[in-house]
């Protein structure tokens, strides 16, 4: 069973199942973190969803080059958190199944190519501040190296 975390399913909404990876990615003692800027700011992990045909660590290797334009190495899945959500960019309600992975950044590629994404670096308490999902800071406290 994979933990649901924040809302319950609204009774009678149908749901659409979407799986994401997302990555933790410590740095020199902080965190890699994307920023969604496109109205209010949005702290995440970096990540998102699995294609068709994509396992899901193809797509977690294509989504942190996307949003924040780093290689990364040695990813270790920690787990997963589903959540029910309504995605207005694609107009879906969905059952959010996010496995998340500890990984090691390598080097930066190039710059994000997600439109509306920008790289952050924060300490971990304050990505733990920060972060708006409640799956997400579960799995960086699971993860803070003194926490």
């Amino acid at each position: 069973m994979i933990r649901r975390v924040e809302r319950s399913p609204a009774k009678g909404q149908r749901y659409i199942q979407r799986s994401g990876a997302y990555a933790i990615l410590p740095l020199k003692g902080r965190l890699l973190m994307t920023a969604q800027v496109d109205g209010a700011l949005d702290i995440q992990l970096p990540g998102g969803g699995i294609d068709a045909g994509e396992s899901p660590l193809q797509a977690l290797y294509r989504e942190v080059r996307e949003e924040i334009g780093w290689s990364i190495a040695r990813p270790r899945r920690l787990g997963a958190f589903r959540e029910f959500v309504f995605m207005p960019e694609y107009d879906l309600w969905a059952e959010k199944v996010c496995h998340v992975y500890l990984a090691h950044p390598v080097r930066q590629i190039c710059e994000p190519v997600e439109e509306h994404h920008v790289t952050l670096v924060l300490s971990w308490d304050d990505a733990l501040v920060q972060l708006n999902n409640a799956g997400s800071r579960l799995f960086v406290e699971r993860a803070y190296p003194t926490g």
